[in-house]
C-alpha cells in the first residue's frame, strides 16, 4: 500500500532524513541525530512535520451541543474564542478512540486536531453521531501543520509572520489560538516546551519551513518528538491508552468533565460504572535504578507477583536515565521490578512529568 506524503517530504529527503512509515504517512524519524534534535528543543528552538495530524471543522449552530455530547471534557467551558481543550473520544465501553485538542472558534465553530493512525476510524465515527444536530463535519486535508517548540521558538515563529498575525501571537496565552484568513497558529504542543502549531495551506509550507531553518531553528523526526512527549509525561495513543482501556486506568481522568452530571456524553455511563466499582488501575511514571532501558510491554512485578506493564519507556536525553510509563494494579507497592531480557531490575515510582521546560522534575 502507498503511503501518503506531506508537502514537505522532498525538503525532508533533502536535509537526508531517514524516513519511517507512520500512521499510514512516510515521515522522517531523524535527520541525523536524534539526540541533537531532542536537546535543540530544550535549549533552544526545533520544529516538527505534523502535517499527517488531520484537522476537522464542525461548522453549525448545534456545534456546542454535539461536542458536549461526542467528548468527554466539556467544551462549554470554551467562553472565549481561541481557547483550546485537550479531551478524549470515547466509545460507549468507555474505551478512548482517540485523544484531541478542540478549538473554541466561536459558536458555530470549533476545529479539532486529532491523530494520524486514527484520523479514517475518528472521522467515521464523527459522522455516525451527527444525525440530529445541525452540524456540517469538515476534514480539511488541503491544510498542513509545522510544530515550532522549545525556549526560543516563540519569537523565531513570530518573526516569520505578517505584522498583524506576529502581534496577535505574541498575546497569545498557552492553550489559546488566533487565526487571519490563512494562518491558524495555536500555543500548543507536544514536547513539554513552549511553542507554537501553525496550520496553513500545503502551498505555504515549505516556504516557512525553510525560513524556521535559516533562522536556526532545527529540523525533528519522530523520534525526539517521542522522547519529548515521554519526558513530559505525555500520553501516546496506541501505547499508552486505546480502545481498550478508559481515561481513569491511563492517567487522564483529569480530561473527563464529570460536571455538570445532567451532560449525557458518549462513555459517561461505563466511567461512573468504573468509579463506583473502584478503577482497577492507574497510570505511573518510573525511573530505572541502574543500567538498561525501559520499553513498552515489559512486565512489572512486586515479588513474585505480577502487577501491570510498561506502555512508554525510552532513555530520557535530558535526565541520561531511563524511564517509563506504566499501567499497574492501583493497589500495587512503590517497590517494583521490570523484566528486561530475562532478568529483574529495581524500578522506582515517581510522579511525572520527568521534565517540564528543560528543568528535571524528579529526583534522581
Amino acid at each position: 500500500m502507498s503511503l501518503n506524503l506531506t508537502p514537505l517530504d522532498s525538503l525532508h529527503r533533502e536535509l537526508g532524513a531517514r524516513m519511517v512509515p507512520f500512521g499510514g504517512w512516510d515521515m522522517p524519524v531523524h535527520y541525523g541525530s536524534q539526540i541533537d534534535e531532542h536537546n535543540a528543543v530544550r535549549e533552544h528552538a526545533g520544529m516538527f512535520d505534523v502535517s499527517h495530524m488531520q484537522i476537522i471543522d464542525i461548522h453549525g449552530s448545534d456545534s456546542t451541543r454535539f461536542l458536549r455530547r461526542l467528548l468527554a471534557n466539556d467544551v462549554a467551558r470554551l467562553k472565549e474564542p481561541g481557547k483550546a481543550l485537550y479531551t478524549c473520544m470515547l466509545n460507549p465501553d468507555g474505551g478512548v478512540i482517540d485523544d484531541l485538542i478542540v478549538y473554541f472558534c466561536d459558536e458555530t465553530w470549533y476545529r479539532l486536531v486529532v491523530n494520524a493512525a486514527t484520523a479514517e476510524k475518528d472521522t467515521a465515527w464523527i459522522m455516525q453521531q451527527m444525525h440530529d444536530f445541525e452540524i456540517e463535519v469538515q476534514p480539511r486535508p488541503e491544510l498542513a501543520m509545522i510544530a515550532v517548540q522549545g525556549p526560543q521558538a516563540i519569537e523565531l515563529a513570530i518573526a516569520q509572520m505578517n505584522e498583524e498575525l506576529g502581534k496577535a501571537c505574541k498575546r497569545l496565552k498557552p492553550f489559546s489560538a488566533t487565526w487571519d484568513a490563512s494562518w491558524f497558529v495555536g500555543r500548543t504542543g507536544y514536547t513539554g516546551e513552549d511553542g507554537f502549531e501553525i496550520m496553513l495551506p500545503e502551498a505555504d509550507v515549505p516556504d516557512l519551513w525553510k525560513a524556521l531553518a535559516e533562522a536556526g531553528v532545527a529540523p525533528c523526526g519522530l523520534g525526539a518528538r517521542d522522547t519529548l512527549r515521554l519526558e513530559a509525561g505525555m500520553n501516546l495513543y496506541g501505547q499508552d491508552m486505546d480502545e481498550t482501556t478508559t481515561p481513569l486506568v491511563s492517567g487522564l481522568g483529569w480530561t473527563v468533565a464529570m460536571e455538570p452530571a445532567g451532560r449525557d456524553f458518549i462513555g459517561r455511563e461505563a466511567l461512573e460504572k468504573q468509579k463506583s466499582e473502584g478503577v482497577p488501575q492507574k497510570l505511573v511514571g518510573l525511573l530505572l535504578e541502574g543500567r538498561g532501558v525501559l520499553r513498552g510491554h515489559q512486565k512489572l512485578h512486586a515479588g513474585d507477583e505480577p502487577v501491570g506493564e510498561i506502555t512508554s519507556g525510552g532513555f530520557s536525553p535530558t535526565l541520561q536515565r531511563s524511564i517509563g510509563l506504566a499501567r499497574i494494579s492501583a493497589d500495587a507497592p512503590q517497590n517494583l521490578e521490570v523484566e528486561i531480557r530475562g532478568k529483574r531490575l529495581p524500578v522506582r515510582i515517581v510522579k511525572y512529568p520527568f521534565v517540564r521546560h528543560g528543568q528535571a522534575c524528579i529526583e534522581l
